[in-house]
């Protein structure tokens, strides 16, 4: 049986962005260490063939993301106007 390498997108990185989307929540059945904080779809794409592993992206309920986009915004608003 694989493992599984269970995923979600990242809350804070809009679309458009040249950033890395996904970050890596949990793995089951393989002993992995992830270094890297955010990746790229191909990169969790490569690991996953490398080990073996199968992919699951774990959905965000959009209620929970609109706040946190909310929350960020007035951060940034914060900051700004220091």
């Amino acid at each position: 049986m694989p493992g599984k390498i269970f995923y979600r997108e990242r809350l804070k990185v809009g679309e458009g962005e040249k950033k890395p989307r996904f970050i890596v929540v949990a793995t089951a059945g393989i002993d992995m260490k992830v270094y890297g904080p955010h990746m790229r779809k191909k990169e969790l794409e490569q690991i996953a063939l490398a080990v073996d592993a199968e992919l699951v992206f774990l959905k965000t309920g959009e209620k929970e993301k609109g706040e946190e986009r909310e929350k960020a915004a007035k951060n940034k608003r914060k900051k700004s106007s220091r």
